[in-house]
Order: structure tokens, then sequence, then C-alpha cells
């Protein structure tokens, strides 16, 4: 199965796509994942990337297509895919079939702004793995300490509450549109916002057909 994730920061592409990932025997491909570890070891890419998430805009498209093909190049992805956070626009998204990247499904998790200001507002980032907590709903052993590695949990600057509506701003211009691109592909599915991981989970089971 190859799958894009598609949503408003915070609708919860992050978490479905592990648990996609692990039922469909599959990579997820985090382009956030894999632009935080280029700005963490300052590589070329990531230096220039940094500059941009630094300034609350996109990071450059030729940068995004760049790293996401030869992640799809590697052995584990022959049988499929999921990818998180990619596209974000509809020139991304021609990018990709441009370069003989296509997809099976375009999936859409549906969560009202007010919920994901909410969400993104409680959420907490592992500053040296990238794991993801949030101080309601799922918060670490120990306050402040990665589960996984020991590393610190801070909030993102992404996550602050002065850049959450902008965030959100940039969705519903730039990434909001690709819901009718891929729909004019007969490959978008939607799924609504539910209470709780677990019935977000079966929705999207029932609606792919796994």
């Amino acid at each position: 199965m190859k799958l894009i994730l598609l949503g408003a920061p915070g609708a919860g592409k992050g978490t479905q796509a592990e648990i996609l990932s692990r039922m469909c025997k599959v990579p997820t491909i985090s382009t956030g994942n894999i632009l935080r570890a280029a700005m963490k070891n300052k590589t070329p890419v990531g230096i220039r990337a940094k500059e941009y998430v630094d300034s609350g805009k996109l990071v450059p498209d030729d940068v995004i297509i760049g790293i996401v093909r030869e992640r799809l190049a590697e052995d584990d992805c022959k049988n499929g895919y999921i990818l998180d956070g990619m596209p974000r626009t509809i020139p991304q998204a021609q990018a990709l079939e441009e370069v003989g990247i296509d997809v099976d499904w375009a999936l859409s998790l549906e969560v009202p702004d007010e919920t994901i200001i909410e969400r993104l507002g409680g959420r907490r980032v592992c500053k040296d793995c990238g794991a993801t907590y949030h101080v309601v709903s799922s918060p670490p052993k120990t306050e402040g300490v990665c589960d996984t590695c020991g590393g610190k949990v801070c909030i993102r600057k992404d996550d602050a509450p002065e850049t959450i509506s902008h965030r959100l701003e940039i969705y519903h211009r730039e990434t909001a549109p690709l819901k009718d691109f891929y729909e004019t592909r007969g490959k978008l599915k939607s799924v609504g916002n539910m209470n709780t991981v677990d019935e977000t989970t079966k929705a999207i089971v029932g609606a792919l057909g796994l």
C-alpha cells in the first residue's frame, strides 16, 4: 500500500501513520523527522531547511522532493510506504507524479481548528529522538524526560501558541487544496474527527478497506 496522509498540523497524522505502518508492514516516511535529523546534523540541506523552518515558512519543494525520492528508493519501501507531511502543496504533488512517485490513496483526517489548537498547545517533543507526547493524553512517565531515549522533552517552536494560528493559515491556504487534487484522481478518502485514537484507526481501516 502506498498512502499519503493529509490533515492540519496536529490532526493525528503521525500517530495514525505509526499504527498503519505496523498493521500494513510498510515504513512511515515522515518528512518532518527527515528534516529535523538533517537540521540537527547540520547537513547542507539541513542548514538551508532550518532558515525556512525558523521563520515559519515552508521548506522549498526541491529540497523536500530530493529527500523523499532518495528515501523511497531504499529497499524497505519496495512493498509500499506511508507519506506523512508530504506533499504539502499541489506543486509538490505534481512534482511527485513527475518523478514517478504514485500513491494508492490520499487519506484526509478532518479535525476542526479549535480541536487542533487544543491538541498542539499540549504537545511535547523529545529534542533528541523526536518522540511525541501530550501533557494530557500521553505524557512521558517522568515529566520532561523521554521514555525512549532519556532526552529532554519540550515544546516545539511550531507548537507555541503564537505560531499555531499561523500554521493553520498556511495549511488552509497551501495544503487543504490537495483534497480536491486527489479527489479528481479518484484517490481521496476522508475520516472525520473521532473521540479516541482507536476509534480513528477503526474508521481509517474501514475507509481503506484494510
